[in-house]
């Protein structure tokens, strides 16, 4: 009873916060404001807070632009989480945009929507992911392609790299850096969080966003680690199938490597 209280309560308080942000958000999206890239962190923030998830970060994210984190993915509240720690802009599928809620705030964090299945489009928008990086915004890229069950690293794909490889043109100084970074749900309710409890708050997309939710508020404790890794620097004549193998290996060490409590210092 408790728990659901307090649920209620924290989720007022956000509807209350988005009432307020909102005509900000559009303004600033209506004549590109760099106020858009910043109220959705805040926002972000007091969603964790709605939801009892409590993040910590490891690392630091990369100073130097542009910019892509490559992340592994489990879960619609990898998102929350990501965009609660830095002013970033997501790369998803088309589908994304029609989810209920989901997909109004993918869109009110300008995130770009890939349809992968249509070659004849793929190089038009990767081609303005690299002109919004070189503009200096932070792009996410979940290289995996979809989500997994939040225990291990799916094979990612070296080809949804190419709006990096786009980018190098229009970087100042000839380089583009994508850093790893790993999703990490650790702990539920003060306890450590292992492989059983885990599907907790992975999503794999069979399953339905409403009933995931609410076991999720259901839950109301949750702890996530955010692990920078060492970014990866990517050049004109690098190839881009071993850069992502790179790259892949540091996000499965960082995961593994969190989830196994091990010390990433």
């Amino acid at each position: 009873m408790i728990l659901r209280i307090r649920a209620f309560i924290l989720l007022g308080l956000l509807v209350a916060v988005t009432f307020v942000m909102l005509p900000a958000q559009l303004l600033g999206l209506a004549f590109d404001w760099k106020l858009r890239r910043r109220l959705p962190r805040y926002w972000h923030k007091v969603a964790c807070l709605a939801l009892g998830v409590k993040v910590r970060v490891h690392g630091r994210i990369e100073e130097r632009r542009p910019l892509m984190l490559s992340a592994n993915h489990c879960s619609w509240l990898d998102i929350m989480v990501l965009s609660s720690v830095a002013d970033v802009a997501f790369i998803a599928k088309t589908e994304v945009a029609d989810w209920p809620i989901f997909g109004t705030l993918a869109k009110l964090q300008k995130s770009v929507f890939v349809k992968r299945e249509e070659k004849r489009s793929t190089g038009k928008q990767a081609n303005d992911i690299a002109e919004r990086m070189a503009a200096g915004e932070i792009v996410v890229l979940f290289p995996e392609g979809t989500t997994s069950d939040g225990n291990r690293l799916l094979p990612t794909k070296s080809s949804l790299y190419g709006a990096a490889a786009m980018a190098l043109p229009l970087a100042p100084e000839g380089s583009v850096y994508i850093q790893p970074v790993a999703i990490a749900y650790t702990g539920i309710h003060g306890m450590p969080m292992g492989r059983f409890h885990r599907p907790y708050v992975s999503w794999p997309g069979d399953v339905q966003l409403a009933p995931h939710l609410a076991d999720l508020l259901g839950i109301g404790a949750v702890e996530v680690d955010v692990c920078f890794g060492e970014p990866e620097e990517y050049r004109e004549g690098v190839n881009r199938k071993r850069l992502a193998a790179t790259v892949e290996a540091r996000i499965r060490a960082l995961l593994s490597a969190r989830l196994l409590g091990r010390d990433l210092s």
